[in-house]
């Protein structure tokens, strides 16, 4: 099935992309019986799993592995990265591939696995004296700069933000590597972050805003899977089938209509969820929808782009 969901994923491209941007992340999904491999976890008190999803950049599901509910070692990330990386190799073996990813996925292990197999890198770096070490200034100035702003501003001074740029590690590294910190002074203090990455090139400012956030962009992808398809009734690769059907009709949809940016409850409470009867035949199903169904014209451009089913 993970394969396949692999595959699936490649397949959704007509050519293969010169380069994939691809998050990691894991969610907590609560249990409620004594399922295997079930784990009690402290900081939802509650049992449940763990289970690790990767999105790629724009949403597309590629891969989800139910596990226990605690945060994975860096021998686990490196087994998992390197099952899905080695399909999507298979397929093309010429894309460039950035991972990005929390600092959890930030270890040794990790790092020296991408390097030998020129994946591309940016992850978060828990911060560290040593780190620290490097914007104590930087993180000074900035503070400064944010109080003569509130002293020139009448409605309230916006937050003042810096970027350096260094070259270090963590004693467990194998080498040193480039890190980026975001140094960031408003009215609730300071707030300082650090990001490791191989790319090579780029301002920092250009790397943490523009390549780094969008990560961000994985939790609303995660919020789709579990909230809007039900993914908390643990069939990781069931539910990421369906949220590929989802996806696909999103994606599928012409760009000036108001469902090609919708959420999949309300593509589903407005294009799936409606009356039909249903025929079996032989070599086909017919959905016949009511004279009054809502959407008709969509839902004929959508199934018509939709490639269809081989059984």
């Amino acid at each position: 099935m993970g394969r396949a969901m692999v595959d699936l994923y490649c397949a959704s491209f007509r050519q293969p992309p010169k380069r994939i941007v691809l998050d990691i992340d894991d969610t907590f999904d609560a249990v409620h019986g004594g399922q295997q491999l079930r784990l009690f976890n402290a900081h939802h008190d509650k049992y449940g799993f763990h289970p690790i999803v990767v999105f790629d950049g724009e949403g597309r599901f590629v891969s989800a592995v139910l596990r226990p509910a605690k945060r994975p070692c860096g021998a686990e990330i490196r087994e998992h990265l390197q099952r899905f990386i080695r399909a999507i190799r298979s397929n093309w073996p010429k894309t460039r591939i950035l991972i990005r990813g929390d600092s959890h996925y930030c270890g040794p292990l990790v790092i020296d696995w991408c390097r030998a197999n020129g994946i591309d890198f940016i992850l978060g770096v828990a911060s560290t004296s040593t780190l620290r070490r490097h914007v104590t200034n930087i993180e000074a100035s900035t503070a400064e700069r944010f109080e003569a702003s509130v002293e020139k501003a009448e409605t309230g001074a916006r937050k003042v933000r810096h970027f350096k740029e260094f070259v270090d590690g963590a004693a467990s590294w194998s080498r040193t590597e480039r890190i980026i910190a975001r140094v960031e002074v408003g009215p609730q203090g300071a707030d300082t972050r650090f990001i490791v990455t191989n790319l090579e090139g780029g301002k920092a400012k250009t790397l943490y805003e523009e390549v780094c956030c969008r990560r961000g962009m994985a939790e609303n992808h995660i919020k789709s899977w579990k909230t809007h398809r039900a993914a908390d009734r643990t069939s990781c690769t069931l539910d990421a089938g369906a949220y590929w059907l989802m996806w696909g009709s999103r994606a599928a949809m012409p760009r000036r209509l108001r469902f090609a940016v919708a959420q999949f409850d309300n593509l589903r409470l407005n294009l799936i969820k409606i009356a039909a009867r249903v025929v079996e035949l032989k070599t086909q199903i017919r959905l016949h929808l009511p004279t009054t169904c809502p959407g008709q014209d969509i839902l004929r451009i959508v199934l018509g782009r939709i490639p269809r089913l081989v059984t």
